[in-house]
């Protein structure tokens, strides 16, 4: 639904302005008639500031296109976490809302959100037919916080949750982009020396009846395959990553890969710590907020993307069903640490489970910061050892040659 910017006058013969959402142009100046006001000024959102196209007079296409960031959703629950807690309505708090993100795709969700809020129905309800923009997380929080009427504490802890989340996911973006930006030039580079470089230099050794050294031997037939067979390798390179993303799609194969990404030095490591402290903190939150354990097990079984740990927290789910405790099954898996499974059980006696698992999440969160560090360290340097070893490689494979042809015309 279009949402359309307004500057008019009130009942009282006051200036306003604000924000309506409307199918076209005459709805709108009907529902700001409705409540009493007369629009000097009524412009489509983006209009005359080259953010959208148009088709006709009222058709944007901007808000299709723009995404709603993670950071968009945490800031929008904080300030809504505020509205509520100084003690304004709901539906004055979104619209106030409305008014203030500058993201036109949400600030149109949230405009629909109103419409449902002011028809009586739940904000939890009005939230998930967004299911693209608010996560099950966010929409079962919201719906405990209206439950339990402690709302605004809610939004507050779940701001806290999105932003962490964000953060965390930042963080392992951020320390990937070096190491592929690196290969990728590497790979690049070997390529070019491959294919235009290397075969002009061994042009000189092509009336030598001497047999080669065997590093130029192998380093001539990479290139002639290169430059002869380029498309071959090429086809088959597309082959093997359709087989690969169809092996992986199989329940087998996606547990597989899975599993033996679990077992590789540091990257395994790390990827369990991250799983651990994302289980560890999404549970801490949903209790927290008033979500009964065997729902938010269920919402943190699905946040999983690990179908190993997955597995194991589906079962888990269903032994705490029949009565057991949470971190018993954790303990027989054998894929959490021994050190969470004592800090969950000793939570669980204690009654104090939400604060445990929140300190198991920044304990994790610390390691996974200290871990990443650690990697980007090695990683470095390993590189350029691998880049400087093929250079020599190939430097080598050149200069071998040229050193059996000097001793021979010696």
């Amino acid at each position: 639904m279009p949402v359309y910017k307004y500057i008019g006058i009130d009942a009282k013969g006051k200036r306003v302005s604000g924000i309506v959402d409307a199918e076209n142009e005459r709805s709108a100046r009907m529902k700001l008639r409705k409540i009493h006001v007369f629009p000097t000024s009524l412009n489509a959102e983006g209009e005359g500031k080259g953010k959208k196209l148009t088709l006709g007079s009222q058709v944007d296409f901007s808000k299709y296109f723009q995404k709603v960031k993670v950071q968009d959703i945490a800031m929008m629950t904080r300030q809504l976490s505020t509205l509520i807690a100084a003690g304004i309505p709901l539906v004055d708090s979104i619209s106030a809302l409305i008014e203030q993100v500058e993201n036109v795709k949400l600030r149109t969700i949230l405009s629909q959100v109103r419409e449902k809020v002011t028809g009586g129905t739940k904000l939890s309800d009005a939230l998930k037919e967004h299911p693209k923009v608010f996560t099950n997380i966010y929409i079962n929080m919201i719906n405990a916080g209206e439950s339990s009427g402690a709302l605004d504490v809610v939004l507050q802890r779940l701001a806290d949750f999105t932003e962490g989340q964000s953060r965390l996911r930042s963080k392992i973006i951020g320390a990937m982009i070096y190491p592929i930006i690196m290969s990728i030039v590497g790979i690049a580079l070997m390529v070019m020396l491959l294919v235009y470089v290397i075969p002009k230099v061994m042009k000189i050794f092509e009336d030598v009846h001497a047999t080669l050294p065997l590093p130029t031997r192998m380093l001539m037939g990479v290139s002639d395959a290169l430059r002869s067979y380029w498309y071959i390798l090429l086809i088959l390179g597309v082959i093997a990553f359709f087989f690969i993303k169809r092996f992986l799609k199989k329940p087998s194969g996606r547990e597989w890969f899975d599993q033996k990404k679990l077992k590789l030095p540091l990257f395994g490591k790390l990827e369990r710590m991250i799983v651990i402290s994302r289980f560890s903190r999404t549970l801490s939150t949903l209790l927290s907020s008033g979500v009964p354990l065997l729902s938010a097990m269920d919402i943190v079984r699905n946040i999983v993307t690990n179908t190993v740990l997955k597995k194991v927290i589906e079962k888990t789910r269903e032994n705490v069903r029949e009565g057991q405790s949470v971190a018993e099954p954790l303990k027989k898996s054998g894929e959490f640490p021994p050190i969470v499974t004592q800090m969950i059980a000793v939570g669980e006696k204690t009654g104090g489970l939400e604060k445990m698992l929140e300190r198991i999440a920044d304990a994790y969160d610390e390691q996974v910061d200290n871990t990443i560090s650690s990697l980007m360290t090695l990683l470095e340097p390993m590189m350029i050892l691998v880049m400087a070893g093929v250079v020599s490689f190939i430097v080598m494979s050149v200069l071998l040659p040229i050193m059996q042809l000097n001793q021979l015309s010696g």
